[in-house]
């Protein structure tokens, strides 16, 4: 490089500077539209909100864990309309088969007396698939969601059929009924990339709640962004500059969570195995979301341990020793986390 190379090359990483922030700021004006008209449907859910446009925003899946009447499939209803994408529900029961989420292969018979097979696609065919009560289906159907979570695409007899762009799964999962129900395998518990308990609504927005949704008229969702608007937001997430020091806490946070790498005596006592390579990827790029959900131009160690939970809780086991003494994974995870507090 000589001499005369280095302004312009100054100015053109200034001017790339300026452009990212200006971005950021025009996405942040209409993530904060959506929020409004989310909360004008949702009530009492902010922090439950903000995880799930996080995990759009990053590109991933989401599980939604709650008691019954706690407006999880109502969210991610709303969420389709709000943020204008093609959205479809699956009610997972116990006979539900793989073939009724991917579709299948019927033979068809031409005028002329030919036969052919043509794939009718099934509902995970779209860009916001509803995965209702997800763990009341037999892991052999929660299998068929597999690659399409991972690769977003489908494989049916030897043919490869690609999903929509963009597409994520919101699943829903109900803590109390067991029976009836299966675990979901470890494989797919990795694939979302945040677990969302959802809790109770507090009691002003429990009374806002009630006055709002039985009265004569309920307050509609409206559309603020559409499925190509969310395409480039969430290749706008991935521009944003991450500082050394919270890609070392990304890592350091994850191994210690890993009884084989860990220096916790609690990890390695208590954890029957941690959380793989999949937690890191993860926590990078949904704490870029929450920096731009958030208005900020790069994410910081409050954002690690603010997502630290959601993102690690489905991506660990406890042993028997640790149910025995009362060991929760929210419990191990504060202890992961209690060098940067």
């Amino acid at each position: 490089m000589t001499l005369t190379d280095a302004p312009t090359t100054t100015t053109t990483a200034s001017a790339d500077a300026v452009a990212l922030a200006q971005d950021i700021e025009r996405l942040g004006e209409t993530l904060a539209k959506v929020r409004g008209a989310l909360g004008r449907v949702i009530f009492g859910q902010r922090q439950v909100i903000d995880e799930t446009l996080v995990t759009l925003l990053a590109g991933g899946h989401l599980l939604l864990i709650g008691v019954p009447g706690l407006a999880k499939t109502r969210l991610v209803q709303a969420l389709g309309t709000v943020l204008g994408l093609d959205t479809k529900r699956v009610q997972f029961t116990p006979d539900l088969m793989p073939a009724d989420i991917i579709g299948s292969e019927v033979l068809e018979e031409a005028d002329g007396g030919q036969r052919a097979f043509r794939f009718i696609k099934g509902p995970v065919f779209c860009q916001l698939l509803m995965a209702d009560e997800i763990n009341r289906a037999s892991p052999r159907t929660q299998s068929a969601l597999l690659q399409a979570m991972q690769e977003h695409q489908v494989s049916v007899a030897g043919h490869v059929h690609s999903l929509p762009d963009p597409f994520h799964v919101l699943a829903t999962q109900n803590p109390l009924e067991q029976e009836g129900t299966y675990p979901l395998p470890e494989a797919q518990l990795d694939r979302f990339l945040l677990q969302v308990n959802v809790d109770y609504p507090e009691l002003d927005a429990e009374r806002e709640m009630l006055i709002a949704t039985t009265g004569a008229a309920e307050a509609p969702a409206v559309r603020v962004m559409n499925g190509t608007d969310l395409i480039a937001a969430q290749k706008l997430v991935r521009r944003l500059p991450v500082g050394e020091s919270v890609l070392e806490a990304i890592l350091a946070l994850v191994r210690s969570g890993r009884p084989e790498t860990s220096d916790i005596d609690d990890v390695k006592r208590h954890v029957a195995w941690g959380p793989g390579p999949r937690a890191s990827q993860a926590l990078m790029l949904a704490c870029r979301a929450r920096a731009v959900l958030e208005g900020r131009f790069a994410p910081s160690i409050d954002d690690v341990l603010a997502l630290a939970p959601p993102i690690l809780r489905h991506r660990m086991a406890l042993n028997f020793s640790a149910r025995a003494d009362g060991v929760t994974i929210d419990g191990i995870i504060q202890r992961l986390c209690a060098p940067y507090l």
